[in-house]
């Protein structure tokens, strides 16, 4: 995946949760407003800070390798360490949001 694609996933998760929450705050009775409002705010944290982690960058030059295969090599392995680090922490953040959401919603009602 590219960073511009990734960039965009992001985005579309996050604005994905936002509505789920401004949803739930407009048409459930009984959903808690301000906790939905702190989900917003953490939804929002969660997607300044993994769009700024996508702009990393290979801090080598080719001149560093005794070849270009050898640098192109460890650039790919690089980009994709850290990119494989930022899902993990993203979709471990995203899952804890959504628990918080969940919590949210009103009770469910009983016959």
């Amino acid at each position: 995946m590219n960073r511009r694609t990734l960039k965009k996933n992001i985005r579309y998760i996050c604005g994905d949760v936002v509505s789920q929450c401004l949803f739930a705050t407009h048409c459930l009775p009984g959903a808690k407003i301000e906790e939905f409002n702190d989900i917003i705010l953490k939804t929002a944290h969660l997607q300044t800070s993994s769009l700024r982690r996508t702009s990393v960058t290979f801090d080598k030059t080719p001149k560093d390798f005794d070849s270009r295969a050898q640098y192109n090599k460890a650039r790919r392995e690089y980009y994709s360490k850290a990119f494989k680090s930022l899902e993990k922490e993203f979709n471990k953040e995203l899952q804890d949001i959504v628990g918080d959401m969940n919590k949210a919603l009103p009770a469910k009602k009983t016959k």
